[in-house]
């Protein structure tokens, strides 16, 4: 049985975040599995002349988007590489974490629907076999009794 891997969100998921009540800051959680060697097949237009690998791929992919993403007030607040899950099941693994803040839903969909970024969104595709977006936002109900 093959393991369902994602790389885009789907149309029911995009539906939902897009009409969920998110409000304010988010910090968007993502969970990175590269590909060995990226795969431009999809976007040979975007395909380096050498062959690289998918973190490779990632790292173009970032420097495409990094202005984008500051233009509406985004930003990176961590990177890190990822090892076995401590808890949590031993058949997922993850190359690397990535954690960006968003100054709202708004503007991250402004985001991710600008052109000039989904110009580079193949980069994304060609580096990655698996991946993990999860919205998350400060909770401020959770009182720790000291």
């Amino acid at each position: 049985m093959k393991k369902e891997t994602y790389i885009d969100a789907t149309p029911e998921a995009g539906k939902n975040f897009y009409l969920s009540n998110l409000a304010g800051e988010l910090v968007m959680l993502n969970l990175l599995k590269f590909k060995p060697t990226a795969d431009y097949s999809g976007f040979p237009n975007l395909k380096p002349k050498q062959t690289i690998t998918g973190k490779e791929a990632y790292q173009k992919y970032m420097e495409h988007t990094l202005p984008y993403l500051e233009e509406v007030g985004g930003v990176i607040l961590f990177y890190g590489r990822s090892h076995s899950f401590l808890i949590g099941p031993d058949y997922e693994k993850w190359d690397a974490v990535l954690l960006v803040k968003q100054k709202n839903k708004e503007t991250f969909l402004q985001f991710a629907s600008n052109k000039g970024y989904l110009e580079g969104i193949g980069h994304r595709v060609a580096a990655l076999e698996d991946a993990r977006l999860l919205p998350i936002q400060q909770a401020d109900d959770f009182i720790l009794n000291t």
